[in-house]
């Protein structure tokens, strides 16, 4: 099978490998669809110490049952179906996986990361992981379950945000989700920003209130927004010091702050603030396998989406996509790769 190998910094290489064998509890799918996430492209720059050359990426995808390892485990599962899958494989049995809190699991380990992706024709997965596509849903939609899931997990983590001001920094995939996630939990106003004036647009056309920072100060224009109270809950989807400090400037005191971005992975935080304030701060990684359900049943009900700015383009094409999207992403809210 041909699949895309990341060599190195800036460095994806097509190559042609085995296809894979399924063990006893595996399924073999035909991938259909696998998404770039930001997570991908900061292990691209060699800046993610989770991944390490060579490596297949890929983990937000959809796909078609090919084969199975066992028959007897394959569950109502059928050859040709088309599921969707939650790429973080758990133990099942440690404390955390037996609270729902799969993803935190010591042991876990993520398709594209610890095994391989979804940037290639074929891939082999943990069959507890396949999800069955609700009717109506198409593998193209289903490919962004694993980011809604991501964004689902961040409203759960901010809790009731009911008729309450937010404030979210970076208009990437994941802060567009999250800006739609906290809308349907009934936020009264989501300020959004972000540099690229492009995915700005999009943060606005999905009903956020929109901040250019190369035009204003961000932190001023919502504490005067918001007569200088400041939002209950920011989240940072950029994950740099400056940002970090600007989500703190703008939270109210006794609010939320959350950390979601990995720009970088150490910075400075304006500690003394977060304890004069008392504000909360939360690191939001990934998602429990009840956010991943949620999170398909949200996108069968068009509850959530990222079109019209959804660009499908050849596997083969991969390495350029991963350039633009770090280099200059501008209006392009998801790049889906086929093989």
């Amino acid at each position: 099978m041909k699949a895309l190998v990341w060599e190195g910094p800036r460095l994806m290489v097509m190559h042609t490998q085995a296809e894979p064998i399924p063990a006893r509890g595996e399924v073999v799918l035909r991938v259909l669809f696998a998404g770039i996430c930001g997570s991908e492209l900061s292990g691209y720059l060699g800046h993610n110490a989770l991944r390490v050359p060579p490596l297949v990426m890929g983990h937000e995808f959809s796909g078609e049952i090919v084969a199975f390892g066992d028959l007897e485990l394959q569950s109502n599962l059928v050859l040709g179906q088309q599921v969707t899958v939650n790429p973080l494989a758990s133990c099942g049995t440690c404390y955390h996986c037996i609270r729902g809190l799969n993803h935190l699991c010591s042991s876990r380990k993520l398709l594209g990361a610890h095994l391989p992706g979804a940037y290639a024709e074929l891939i082999k997965v943990p069959v507890e992981l396949i999800h069955a596509l609700p009717t109506g849903v198409s593998a193209r939609t289903a490919a962004l379950t694993e980011p809604v899931a991501v964004a689902v997990r961040i409203g759960e983590l901010a809790g009731d945000v009911s008729n309450e001001d937010c404030l979210i920094l970076g208009a990437g995939p994941i802060g567009l989700l999250a800006l739609q996630v906290f809308l349907a939990n009934g936020a009264k106003r989501v300020f959004i920003a972000d540099l690229d004036s492009e995915r700005l647009a999009m943060g606005a056309a999905l009903g956020g209130q929109a901040l250019a920072p190369r035009a204003l100060d961000v932190v001023k224009e919502v504490r005067e927004a918001t007569a200088e109270l400041g939002v209950a809950v920011a989240l940072d989807a950029v994950g740099t010091a400056v940002t970090r400090a600007q989500c703190i400037a703008a939270t109210r005191s006794a609010g939320t702050m959350i950390l979601s971005g990995l720009h970088e992975e150490v910075s400075s935080m304006p500690a003394a603030e977060i304890i004069r304030r008392e504000i909360v701060v939360k690191g939001s990684f990934a998602y429990s396998p009840a956010n991943f359900a949620l999170a398909l049943s949200m996108l069968a009900r068009d509850e959530i989406r990222l079109d019209p700015w959804i660009i499908q383009a050849p596997l083969e094409d991969g390495g350029a996509w991963f350039d633009r999207l770090i280099d200059a992403p501008g209006n392009v809210s998801k790049v889906l790769l086929q093989p």
